[in-house]
Formats: C-alpha cells, structure tokens, sequence
C-alpha cells in the first residue's frame, strides 16, 4: 500500500517524469495561475499544455486508424 492510498486518496493515472528547464520568469508566472486555481505547478502546467493542444486541434489520444500526417515525420 502506498502511502497515497493510507491517506484515502485514489491512485491516479500513471505519469511520466519528465525533467523541463523554464525561463524564471515563465516558471513565476505559472506559480501565480497555479496558486490562483489552487493547483500545483506541475498539475498546471498539464492543464496549460493540453488547452494549448487542443487550440491546435492536436488529440491527446489520437486515431490508431487515421493516415499519419506528412509533417509528423519531420
């Protein structure tokens, strides 16, 4: 048992680690939106990566059967 699942809370999806390097200024400014929708930083940073993702039109779970794009090979 983790120590997450003493403390009542449901194991969440499985995350990769990833290490990011930001300009301090950038990292500032994700703290304040965080801290202002009461989230951490990393769980912000998920939900700003996946609007970006989605203005583009980008899946986050993309078709298996769909034809591959030509520019994704670059």
């Amino acid at each position: 048992m983790t120590e997450d699942n003493r403390r009542g809370r449901p194991r969440g999806p499985e995350k990769a680690a990833f290490a990011l390097r930001l300009d301090p200024k950038l990292l500032a400014a994700v703290r304040r939106c965080a801290a202002a929708e009461l989230r951490s930083v990393n769980a912000q940073i998920e939900v700003l990566l996946k609007e970006a993702l989605g203005r583009r039109g980008i899946p986050l779970h993309p078709d298996p059967h769909a034809a591959p794009d030509d520019d994704a090979a670059e």
